[in-house]
């Protein structure tokens, strides 16, 4: 033991943090075992992306997370905080896509197979690295228990959630309106889509009846859909159109003659009282489509270009289209007027490109029936929520609630376990290979191109971890969890479907409570972004001032719920408190005999 006079006078993180945590790790001290003498106390980490770096999110993540699990450690539980990563399907994809591009090669020139080596290696490369950076951040996670949302184990929870749900008839396939990212190629669900304000205008648009004799004005922020536009509803109650339901007007410039529907979608004070249906194009439109039997035209191609059905149009992309169709609107003297306007508009949560909602044939939840279980979950306080104000949050979402589309356009993820007989055109759902359609038995079947939804093998991931479907000494030791530690953004991403598939495959709730954080926002306020250029390297200032110090100053005066504000100067303070620690530590040590401090190892 070095002796107490030759301590240094300051402390120097650098010299200890990481001899500490090396030896706190192989000494066993972060290990959790099913132990009918403790009670236990479990959390599942939040798994971080395999693309992604520690940044202030998961600085402030985890370190409520290690708060707590340390302090339940030394409480006397049995303590298990689970650590883990996420394939995150889109995001890994388009950054191997992009990693890829820059050799000149492409998905279609290596194929599937080549692509998910790829993949793997990416995750073996990225995926270990982040995990290492959550050390040097030094939580205390069970690092034996680590789990991968693609590993052996929680794709086949995976696999047989996706056949009990589709046995049950809550899983089916069928062409639906979806919000589809054209740069991306794939469909995404409602809780993907980020709606940002943007500048736009209103155009309204007569649309005449065939013999000149009435004619009705409709408004519209996207006048390039006009193309696929199969009818024109009013509300049954609206005086001023209960002459015309049941006519028809003619799609100007395009000319193809439509019919006029009655639907009590269509708000009677709000515009002309006539709303322009595009079933294939409009989330609101293919309902009333459906309820009016109005046939869906999908006018754009999966890239956001015009096909065929778009006439003299096709080849153009949809801004394209627009700023043409527009001034075709104007000479044909069909253009009433133009108005600036201001709306909310859907866009890609992972590239940011403006969502194109499209009718397509996808695989999807029937999610009303898990969603009512997980509802009265929250209603009746057998999940809490801490604030207590973020069940408003969760209610709207759950409340109003549609179909899950599952299914991506991807190759990196888990492959949905269907096949398709060429012969009688029947799906077979089976946790294996089969060799032959089940229903006609022949040879020619093929698998679904498509993977999962990330989101779907994540809302299993307080249950797939701890070995289900396997009947495991953890699964029944420290299931259910106790606290889900999260921001308040991935509310119905994350927390609403581990909460539905929880009741829904295991009978009861994934964990009792939802400490919801805010975001690490810097100086000014704003939120930290590569486009701003304001993100703070954690590794960085650890490197600086040392984990506890970064640590200490993200929870101090940090309160549940709230956004708070990253100061390098709240760091140093808090640097300068662990050198006091550590000086009064010195002075007790210098004062103490040293036959009684023996295996103090500082």
């Amino acid at each position: 033991m070095e002796k107490q006079h030759e301590m240094p006078k300051s402390y120097d993180h650098s010299t200890v943090e990481d001899r500490l945590y090396a030896h706190w790790e192989s000494s066993g001290y972060f290990g959790a075992t099913p132990n009918s003498n403790k009670p236990p106390y479990c959390i599942v980490m939040p798994p971080p992306n395999i693309t992604g770096q520690l940044h202030m999110g998961h600085a402030l993540d985890e370190t409520l997370q290690d708060v707590l699990i340390r302090y339940k450690r030394m409480s006397g539980y049995e303590t298990l905080w689970l650590p883990g990563t996420d394939h995150a399907s889109i995001a890994t994809e388009v950054k191997i896509v992009e990693q890829m591009a820059k050799e000149g090669v492409t998905k279609e020139d290596i194929g599937r197979e080549g692509f998910l080596k790829r993949a793997w290696d990416w995750r073996n490369t990225y995926g270990t690295q982040i995990v290492s950076q959550l050390r040097k951040l030094g939580a205390s996670c069970d690092w034996s228990r680590e789990r991968f949302t693609m590993d052996d184990g929680c794709s086949k929870a995976v696999k047989q959630v996706f056949i009990q749900l589709y046995e049950q008839g809550l899983i089916y396939r069928g062409n639906r309106i979806v919000n589809w990212c054209t740069d991306c190629q794939t469909a995404i669900s409602d809780a993907e889509v980020e709606f940002e304000e943007q500048d736009s205008n209103l155009w309204h648009v007569r649309y005449d009846a065939p013999d000149k004799s009435y004619s009705i004005v409709c408004a519209t922020t996207r006048p390039e859909t006009i193309l696929g536009d199969t009818g024109i509803a009013v509300n049954p109650n609206d005086d001023r159109y209960k002459h015309l339901v049941g006519k028809t007007v003619i799609i100007p410039v395009i000319g193809r003659e439509i019919p006029i529907v009655a639907d009590e979608y269509v708000e009677i004070e709000f515009g002309t009282g006539a709303v322009k249906i595009t079933p294939s194009h409009d989330p609101n439109d293919f309902e009333v489509g459906l309820r009016t039997n109005l046939p869906q035209m999908c006018v754009f191609t999966p890239d956001g270009f015009v096909n065929e059905l778009g006439g003299k149009y096709k080849g153009l992309s949809t801004k394209e289209c627009r700023k043409v169709f527009v001034a075709d609107l104007d000479s044909f003297g069909v253009l009433v007027k133009t108005e600036p306007y201001k709306h909310n508009v859907g866009t890609c949560y992972r590239c940011k490109t403006t969502i194109e909602p499209l009718v397509s044939k996808q695989w999807f939840i029937d999610i009303k029936p898990l969603a009512k279980s997980a509802i009265e979950a929250v209603e009746k306080g057998e999940v809490k929520f801490v604030p207590e104000r973020y069940e408003k949050t969760y209610f709207n979402w759950m409340n109003n609630i549609r179909d899950w589309c599952i299914s991506r356009q991807l190759w990196w993820g888990h492959r949905i376990p269907a096949w398709h007989c060429d012969a009688c055109h029947e799906i077979t759902v089976s946790a294996d290979t089969p060799t032959k359609c089940k229903h006609c038995n022949s040879e020619s079947i093929h698998q679904d191109p498509d993977v999962l939804d990330t989101w779907f093998s994540s809302g299993m991931w307080p249950f797939s971890t701890l070995g289900w479907p396997e009947k495991t000494a953890e699964l029944e030791y420290f299931y259910p969890t106790n606290t889900l530690v999260t921001g308040y953004d991935i509310i119905f991403f994350w927390i609403a479907r581990m909460v539905m598939f929880g009741y829904h495959v295991m009978g009861e709730k994934p964990f009792d409570t939802v400490y919801v954080h805010g975001i690490v926002r810097d100086e000014m306020g704003r939120k930290m972004s590569k486009s701003l250029g304001n993100g703070i390297d954690p590794l960085e200032i650890i490197k600086k001032y040392g984990a506890d110090s970064l640590r200490f100053s993200l929870i101090t005066g940090n309160s549940a719920g709230n956004d708070m504000r990253y100061y390098e100067e709240k760091v140093n303070a808090a640097s300068n408190f662990c050198n006091k620690v550590y000086n009064a530590t010195r002075f007790v040590l210098m004062n103490l005999n040293e036959s009684g401090v023996e295996k103090i190892n500082l």
